[in-house]
């Protein structure tokens, strides 16, 4: 285990603090529902947990990664709905706007974010552009007054609740993914529609829509970075996302685990506590390893972002091996539960249907390995 700082101590407490008083009382009934969790985002915005990494220069509480870490896995553990909102808050957000922006762009739309406590979206999926990005068939064509967007994406998350949107098109379709540039759309922006909300297995609190693009027209200030570099943009966020969802699944898998702990010991059978059959023991041993080795995983990815090198294929890993190993838990868990952890009298069977997602979004798990074969054989990274 990592040797924590003591703010990282106090950040992690304050998380756990807010997801267990104010979050976890409310999951079920927002994923019932499937309405937005609007008292959670509030308590996580007051904390300043909505842009963790974000210079205090903007509004940002200027945390480090691990820190970012240590409260997606308490925000996730008690909703993994809410870890989902601030994950994509922090990571995709606000950070190409802070890394990739301009002035303009930092003043007008990453302080919305960070101190205005406004949420962030991120689009670059498309109905037939997932994980081939560079397939995306949206456009933005400059002209006199701006750039004219037109096209779609899908698996929004924050969709309709967001007011900033950083959105990719393609500039110059014909050079490929190096044609695609980044920009920042503000809902409410004539041409710009945020579809339906999409009806999901899991995380179903979490807004999930496409958006559509019909002669919007956004002036040039918006472009973030310059033309040409919104793939780099793109890969660089993802990178660091990754991360986020990694602390997400940490935080499914672990509220998995300790309900199965918890249900084996009191539940009986056979005349004695079901914790006592080593089979279910074993099980419960293979599953802490799992996640105790996700989240070395993880942390070192987040050490590695924080010293400012290159960790695209530790975030990867753990991205991978956390959301893998969070599915896993959550299967033992419900297994433990038997008929009971099959409905929705206990939480598990939502841990169950929200471990999933996070083995899909921000790059599958084919995607991660693809990745991760690419450090290793191309690139020579073995460390």
């Amino acid at each position: 285990m990592l040797e924590l700082t003591e703010e990282q101590q106090l950040i992690k407490q304050t998380a756990k603090d807010i997801a267990t008083d104010i979050i976890a009382p409310l999951a079920s009934e927002y994923d019932a529902k499937e309405t937005f969790p609007q008292k959670s985002f509030e308590a996580l915005r007051d904390a300043g947990f909505l842009a963790m990494m974000v210079s205090p220069e903007y509004g940002g509480s200027g945390l480090d990664t691990i820190s970012y870490v240590l409260a997606m896995e308490e925000v996730s553990k008690a909703c993994a709905s809410t870890g989902v909102m601030m994950s994509v808050n922090n990571s995709l957000a606000a950070h190409p706007l802070e890394k990739f922006g301009s002035d303009y762009i930092k003043d007008n739309f990453l302080r919305r974010i960070a101190e205005g406590g406004k949420l962030g979206a991120f689009g670059l999926s498309e109905p037939d552009a997932g994980s081939d990005p560079a397939g995306g068939k949206t456009t933005a064509v400059k002209e006199e007054n701006g750039y004219v967007l037109n096209g779609s994406k899908m698996w929004i998350t924050n969709g309709g609740v967001a007011e900033v949107y950083v959105i990719f098109a393609n500039t110059t379709p014909e050079l490929g993914h190096k044609g695609m540039s980044a920009f920042v759309v503000e809902k409410g922006t004539k041409g710009f529609e945020i579809g339906p909300k999409e009806h999901k297995l899991g995380i179903k609190a979490s807004p999930t829509t496409p958006l559509n693009f019909d002669d919007c027209i956004i002036p040039s200030e918006n472009l973030i970075g310059s033309e040409g570099e919104g793939f780099k943009i793109a890969m660089n966020t993802l990178d660091g996302g990754r991360i986020g969802i990694a602390g997400q699944a940490l935080g499914i898998g672990q509220a998995a685990l300790e309900a199965a702990v918890n249900y084996a010991n009191i539940r009986e059978a056979f005349g004695k506590k079901i914790s006592q059959f080593q089979g279910l023991r074993w099980s419960i041993a293979d599953s802490a390893m799992d996640m105790e080795a996700a989240r070395l995983l993880t942390f070192r990815a987040a050490k590695l972002k924080d010293q400012g090198k290159r960790f695209t294929k530790e975030a990867a890993m753990a991205k991978l091996y956390a959301s893998e190993a969070a599915v896993r838990s959550a299967d033992m868990s419900l297994q433990i539960h038997g008929g009971s952890g099959y409905s929705r009298d206990f939480p598990v069977e939502r841990y169950y249907r929200d471990a999933k997602i996070t083995a899909i979004y921000e790059g599958t798990s084919e995607i991660q390995r693809v990745v991760i074969s690419r450090e290793i054989i191309e690139k020579k990274n073995y460390s």
